[in-house]
C-alpha cells in the first residue's frame, strides 16, 4: 500500500469556486449553444457520415456535457473555506507560504483544493505531502517533506492570508 494519499479533498478557496462557477456558466450558456448551432448548422449540410463539422461538433457537444455534469455535481460537493483571524502566523488551507529549500532558493505556494492547484500559478494542492506537512506549522519552523522524489527540507519564511509581497 502506497504512503501517499490520492484522496480529493473537497476543500475550496472562495476564488476557485468562482471560478468554476465561471466556467460552468460560459460552457452552459454560451459554449453549448454555440455548439449546438454549428452542428446544427453542419447538418443542413446533407451526409453527416463524411462531415468533420457535424462529426466534430458532436464530438464536442458530448465534451462540453461531461464538463457540465462534472462540475455541477463538484460544486455541489464542494466547501468554501474561509481564513480565520485566528490562522495568523500559522500554516492552513489558503495561505501564502513562503519556502527556503536546502539550496538557500526561495519559493513561494498558496494552499488550496485540489480543483484549482496550479503549480504554474504557485497554487499547491492541500492533498499534497508538501502541504500536509506544511499544515498547522509556523514561522521558522523546519519542515521535513517526504515525496516520490525523496526527503526534502524547507524552513518556512513568511506566512500569509494575502498574497506575499517582498516587503514582507
Amino acid at each position: 500500500m502506497s504512503t501517499f494519499s490520492t484522496k480529493k479533498s473537497n476543500l475550496i478557496t472562495r476564488e476557485g469556486y468562482d471560478t468554476l462557477e465561471r466556467e460552468l456558466r460560459f460552457l452552459w450558456k454560451e459554449e453549448r449553444p454555440r455548439v449546438t448551432q454549428q452542428v446544427s448548422d453542419a447538418a443542413a449540410l446533407g451526409d453527416r457520415s463524411e462531415n468533420a463539422e457535424y462529426i466534430y461538433g458532436k464530438k464536442r457537444l458530448r465534451e462540453i456535457d461531461r464538463r457540465v455534469r462534472f462540475l455541477t455535481k463538484r460544486l455541489e460537493q464542494l466547501q468554501v473555506v474561509y481564513p480565520s483571524p485566528k490562522q495568523q502566523g500559522k500554516v492552513y488551507f489558503g495561505a501564502w507560504v513562503q519556502l527556503e529549500d536546502e539550496a538557500g532558493g526561495l519559493r513561494q505556494y498558496r494552499l488550496v483544493g485540489a480543483d484549482e492547484f496550479d503549480l504554474r500559478l504557485n497554487k499547491l494542492s492541500i492533498d499534497s505531502p508538501l502541504a500536509r506537512a506544511l499544515l498547522g506549522k509556523s514561522l521558522d519552523d523546519e519542515v521535513k517533506v517526504l515525496t516520490p522524489t525523496g526527503e526534502h527540507w524547507y524552513v518556512i519564511t513568511a506566512i500569509s492570508y494575502q498574497p506575499i509581497t517582498d516587503k514582507e
